[in-house]
């Protein structure tokens, strides 16, 4: 193995291992509330409906959300040299189906994964467009043809699913207590601390992990952006620019350096700390792999025609 290739794999299994202790720490937080509620049987029926709650929500909701947001489907002809860059991050990731990619006439700057591996697609909204040169969107492309690659949308569906299920029991913990409130006053049953300190901070924890996990996955996908393309500059410089457009709110809100607690309630990581890990990875890979993907100007990513809504029906209808 050559040595540039060390510490992309040392990262790699970091962030997967954390992945793997951070939804059994979920796991754990919704089997308490469930075990106290209903005993095993209790456990068993939570993680059952998190697993069927997670693999229903993988078909449905990313497709109705394409529609909500009145995305249209970029056909090859509107967006060719956009399909030849796809073309080239599927093949090296290893997705056998034909890309597929959305517009969003939204003048902020985003772009997500829909769907999985099998199914799914990428939504990029007109502010993105406008914004990024075609390096630059590149790897953000990559980005999200990594999230597909590893069924990051039906991870990240069944930890929401956890996280709203262990939010539900805990309401339901609640409510018993204040039906025993009066029997607990009167004397004749104890305070229960143990469900008192479950009530108060398993929805607190579960939240926590949830978007500890969600910063997990990202920071997976960058390094595997910086595989696909390998051009770390690029994802680098494209986050950099999204900082720029997005960050601002938060200096409105805590002036020039919000405050680093927040990074605890981030859905995504710092752009400082993602531009440094880029940065920080090696150059030199295999050249089969990662070689310069060609057609990488500064211009601006062109879509020459741009499609119309696919309407609210679109989300039932699967792929031909």
């Amino acid at each position: 193995m050559p040595t540039g290739t060390l510490r992309p794999w040392r990262s790699r299994v970091k962030n997967s291992l954390q992945t793997l202790l951070i939804m059994g720490g979920l796991a754990l937080v919704l089997a308490v509330p469930g075990y106290l509620l209903a005993g095993g049987p209790g456990i068993v029926m939570s993680l059952g409906v998190v697993i069927a709650v997670a693999l229903a929500g993988s078909w449905v909701p990313a497709r109705y959300v394409l529609a909500e947001a009145g995305a249209g489907l970029l056909d090859r002809h509107q967006a060719p040299r956009l399909y030849r860059l796809l073309d080239t991050l599927y093949q090296r990731a290893g997705l056998t189906q034909s890309p597929q990619l959305f517009y969003a006439p939204s003048p902020e700057l985003n772009a997500f994964a829909v769907g999985t591996r099998h199914d799914g697609g990428i939504a990029v909204t007109d502010g993105l467009m406008r914004t990024l040169t075609l390096r630059q969107l590149a790897g953000v492309l990559a980005h999200e043809v990594s999230h597909l690659r590893h069924g990051d949308t039906r991870v990240m569906s069944m930890a929401a699913a956890m996280t709203r299920l262990t939010l539900w029991l805990t309401t339901v913990l609640q409510i018993s207590l204040l039906l025993m409130l009066p029997m607990i006053l009167a004397g004749e049953l104890r305070l229960p601390w143990g469900l008192l300190l479950v009530v108060a901070f398993a929805p607190t924890l579960s939240t926590l992990l949830q978007l500890a996990l969600s910063r997990n996955r990202e920071y997976t996908a960058d390094l595997d952006a910086v595989s696909l393309t390998g051009d770390p500059e690029g994802l680098a410089s494209a986050l950099n620019v999204l900082e720029h457009y997005q960050g601002r709110w938060l200096a409105t809100l805590f002036g020039r350096h919000p405050p680093a607690g927040l990074d605890w309630l981030r859905t995504h990581p710092p752009t400082d700390e993602r531009v440094r890990r880029l940065m920080s990875v090696d150059e030199t890979p295999e050249p089969a792999l990662h070689h310069p993907l060609e057609d990488q100007g500064r211009e601006p990513a062109e879509i020459i025609e741009r499609p119309g809504p696919m309407g609210r029906r679109y989300w039932i209808r699967r792929r031909r």
